[in-house]
């Protein structure tokens, strides 16, 4: 039988939007992550939680459009995990990273990384929406990402 405090306690790690947060660059003294490129945080409301994550690279090579599945590795820390290179060098590419909350991908959050020419990380967004109190996480449409993809891989192509 739960007590007041017990159900205060649930309540409370129940409530509140998950989030996600990328950090750049990562740290190359851990040596439970050894060459990972970045870190992904995982979040339910404020406190670390290790929801499942997945993603992938979402590239335009030689004006080819690729996607690889990326593999995370799990860190010394809770709930953060490195990401190491597995995309090639040539082309314009975004990392889609998404945390799921629940089993049918309803509550998660998503952080739409993009690279810049160099490989290194050009910017970082998670998108979200206001509901009162509350920044809450909005999912991503492979469209959306593709468009972006195409308008970085076109404005490149014209500098060059």
């Amino acid at each position: 039988m739960f007590t007041a405090a017990a159900l205060a306690v649930v309540a409370a790690l129940t409530v509140g939007p998950p989030w996600i947060s990328i950090e750049y660059p990562a740290n190359p003294h851990d040596r439970s992550t050894t060459g990972a490129m970045l870190y992904v945080h995982v979040f339910h409301h404020s406190q670390p939680i290790a929801y499942p994550i997945e993603g992938t690279a979402e590239g335009i090579v030689n004006g080819e459009r690729r996607s690889i599945k990326l593999k995370f590795t799990d860190t010394a820390r809770p709930a953060v995990y490195g990401l190491s290179r597995q995309w090639p060098s040539e082309g314009v590419w975004t990392l889609v990273i998404k945390m799921q909350r629940d089993q049918d991908g309803e509550d998660g959050a998503t952080a739409v990384v993009e690279l810049g020419p160099d490989g290194e990380v050009a910017s970082v967004r998670v998108p979200t929406r206001k509901q009162g109190q509350w920044t809450i996480p909005v999912d991503v449409s492979m469209t959306e990402i593709d468009r972006a993809l195409r308008a970085r891989a076109t404005a490149l192509a014209a500098r060059r």
